[in-house]
């Protein structure tokens, strides 16, 4: 009998990973009825976050607020606490960007005026709680301004020449001339989850690599992002070159600026979940997210599964919606792209339960 861990992330914007999980075992099943199944679905700092820690901890209680989304717009959204615990006897806040000041709440990209003011917001508002400890999952951002909406948000002042405020979003990035954080809120414990590794600045930068997702494009443009946000570490007198400060339009730095610790979001949740004690025994463990690609092996899900099966002695599989000719897929025995097998990215897109349940059984067949 084989046993398969099943520990997808969530597929952006199409499935989440619960129902990935799900579906891949279906599809499993199929080929090899007798197999055991473990479903372990996670998140690593991005989109899911906050639920993979709401399904695994006991007395989760979701906190509604409305916040300014990244675009200006008001979006009723929520933080998530956890329980007082010895070591956080007010309880735990956890906080998702996603849902705040996330991608997927813009109707079209807005690369200069995004922000993460509704990031700040949730934050404050779990404060005024009085929580002990914050958690906070900084993927799926929609901006690149240095997390200057969030500190704003907590009391810091980001001023032009004149003393006047800057613009919000990545536009007022080149005016800042002076940072006064004299009324900005004090941290408590805060661990932020970062899905990439990435520098703030440079070829591997917030600007230059994850840019272009959110609409910066021009090379011009990028240069002149990057130059903003370099200054702004300056004088906020941080690392630009810190692992991780990237993350999220460069939120991370923000968030060691605040006093923040940066933690691989992929390793906090699979401690959570235990997952390390459910792949000790397993022959086969299945990973997965929307598009495996170049900047996979930073940090991600898959990628960090894929070490802990290598330690286990299992075998990783990877089924992804997409999978680019830059994606290193050599850490996976066996890879199913469900673009390849539903022949279009729109088929894979329409209909992500079918696909992976065929990614499922393909896999399967690899071991029979």
């Amino acid at each position: 009998m084989t046993r398969v861990v099943l520990a997808p992330d969530s597929f952006k914007g199409t499935i989440t990973a619960v129902d990935a999980a799900a579906a891949l075992a279906d599809g499993w099943a199929s080929v090899d009825p007798t197999a055991e199944f473990v479903h372990r679905p996670m998140a690593d700092g991005g989109e899911g976050t906050m639920a993979a820690f709401e399904a695994a901890v006991p007395g989760a209680v979701r906190m509604p607020l409305t916040v300014d989304g990244p675009a200006g717009q008001r979006v009723d959204t929520c933080w998530l606490l956890l329980p007082p615990t010895e070591s956080a006897p007010a309880g735990t806040a956890v906080v998702d960007l996603g849902s705040t000041s996330g991608i997927e709440l813009l109707h079209e990209l807005r690369p200069w005026d995004a922000d993460t003011t509704g990031l700040g917001q949730a934050l404050a508002a779990a404060l005024d709680h009085g929580v002990s400890r914050l958690v906070v999952g900084i993927g799926s951002s929609a901006s690149t301004d240095g997390g200057t909406g969030m500190l704003t948000a907590l009391g810091a002042r980001f001023l032009d020449a004149a003393g006047a405020p800057v613009a919000r979003g990545a536009r007022g990035l080149d005016d800042i001339a002076a940072v006064d954080l004299s009324a900005l809120r004090a941290a408590p414990e805060v661990r932020v989850l970062t899905d990439v590794t990435n520098p703030l600045t440079g070829p591997r930068g917030a600007a230059a690599v994850f840019g272009p997702q959110k609409g910066l494009r021009a090379a011009d443009d990028i240069a002149l992002v990057d130059d903003g946000l370099r200054r702004l570490a300056d004088l906020l007198r941080i690392d630009p070159a810190g692992q991780g400060h990237g993350a999220a339009g460069g939120t991370g730095a923000a968030f060691a600026a605040w006093g923040g610790v940066l933690a691989p979001g992929a390793a906090e949740v699979a401690a959570l979940i235990d997952l390390a004690g459910a792949i000790a025994d397993a022959d086969v463990v299945v990973t997965g997210e929307g598009s495996y690609d170049g900047q996979s092996g930073d940090g991600k899900a898959p990628s960090f599964l894929a070490g802990l099966a290598a330690a286990a002695g299992a075998r990783a599989m990877l089924a992804a919606g997409r999978i680019t000719d830059d994606a290193d897929t050599a850490p996976f025995a066996a890879c199913a792209s469900l673009t390849a097998l539903a022949g279009s990215s729109e088929a894979a897109l329409a209909e992500p339960g079918r696909w992976l349940r065929e990614a499922g059984a393909a896999l399967a067949r690899t071991l029979v």
